[in-house]
């Protein structure tokens, strides 16, 4: 009996055996995937969906990560995204316009870049419609980057790091424009700010002022004499609606961008940009797509005129034909419920930092 199952044990074992070395060598490189990220999303901000053809993983963020601050991707290697897009200002340009390696400005400031996963359109004109089309941009563009992305891709598969990131991360031996792209839009969709002061506020653990509180009643209430009306386009919890408005800035004859106009081609839509999220909005200026106004004392005195009128001045802008009516009192309150959308932990997460 014993001779028996010792001899049942050895043939178990030699057929274990073969299956495992048929198995081990039928494996791909393709077996080897990357972790899953668990990405965590802040209340009150909405669950978030990633796209099905680039799932977050540790190593594609990572990846992003670097590939973010990395100046290789430009022609003379003096600039990275991060170049216009600084953490410490919301990933925003502090100044009016960014400047590319040429010495050429654009004319348009630089977005912010949280919370963008949620965003159906991205630019100040929206032409663009997922973080992946939009990290096309900037290599080719020639007041950016101004490289081409062969130029590109050659210089990262050269690399004597790359290659490897990029195997783990996308299990490809031959680096091209689609994986980074991927890389960066999957660092981009981890950059979720939701842990302001107002957040707090929103999820029970802290309390705003008495000054915040009245801010916040402006804020959400209909203007011109009882409010500021600024709900409407800038709804919570991501304090824009994602879409396009004309917010009175210049008439028909004088205005140097069209906007949304420029993609569309629909005359109502000229004058037309994406509202930008409040959030950060302390720490993000210069403001408007042009970055013409310095402060948000600025911002509020323009919309407490009443704008500039045009064909397409959005019609939440005219209040009968007249601006908002704010006491200063008011002004002030509203301007310090604004500073409790600043999110001091995502400013300076080292999450996020550079990683050279």
């Amino acid at each position: 009996m014993l001779k028996k199952l010792r001899y049942l044990l050895l043939v178990v074992s030699i057929l274990s055996q073969s299956c495992c070395k048929t198995d081990c060598d039928n494996k791909t490189d393709g077996d080897n995937q990357p972790t899953p990220y668990n990405l965590i999303v802040p209340s009150p901000l909405p669950p978030l969906a990633e796209p099905l053809d680039n799932p977050l993983t540790i190593e594609g963020v990572a990846l992003g990560r670097k590939l973010f601050y990395e100046t290789l991707l430009s022609a003379d290697g003096t600039q990275s995204c991060s170049s216009c897009h600084n953490q410490f200002k919301g990933f925003t340009d502090p100044s009016q316009f960014s400047t590319g390696i040429d010495g050429v400005q654009g004319d348009r400031n630089a977005m912010v870049l949280f919370n963008l996963a949620w965003s159906p359109s991205l630019f100040w004109d929206g032409r663009a419609y997922s973080l992946e089309e939009q990290a096309l941009e900037p290599i080719n563009n020639p007041i950016e980057m101004h490289d081409n992305w062969l130029n590109v891709a050659d210089k990262l598969n050269a690399h004597s790091n790359y290659p490897s990131l990029f195997k783990n991360a996308f299990n490809t031996d031959q680096i091209d424009s689609s994986h980074v792209v991927k890389a960066l839009a999957q660092f981009e969709r981890t950059l979720i700010s939701g842990n302001s002061k107002f957040d707090k506020f929103a999820r029970g653990e802290t309390m705003l002022t008495d000054q915040e509180l009245r801010g916040y009643d402006l804020f959400n209430t209909e203007g011109p004499y009882d409010g500021a009306d600024c709900f409407h386009c800038h709804t919570a919890p991501h304090f824009t609606d994602f879409t396009f408005h004309n917010n009175g800035l210049d008439d028909d004859i004088s205005a140097l961008d069209f906007g949304l106009f420029n993609v569309t081609q629909n005359e109502f839509d000229k004058g037309k940009f994406k509202t930008p999220t409040l959030r950060n909005i302390e720490v993000s200026g210069p403001y408007m797509h042009d970055g013409r106004f310095e402060t948000l004392e600025e911002v509020l005195a323009h919309y407490i005129s009443g704008g500039t009128s045009s064909s397409t001045l959005d019609p939440l802008m005219f209040h009968s034909g007249t601006g908002l009516f704010l006491s200063e009192p008011d002004k002030q309150a509203l301007l310090a419920f604004l500073r409790t959308l600043t999110d001091e932990e995502f400013l300076n997460n080292p999450n996020f930092s550079n990683p050279f």
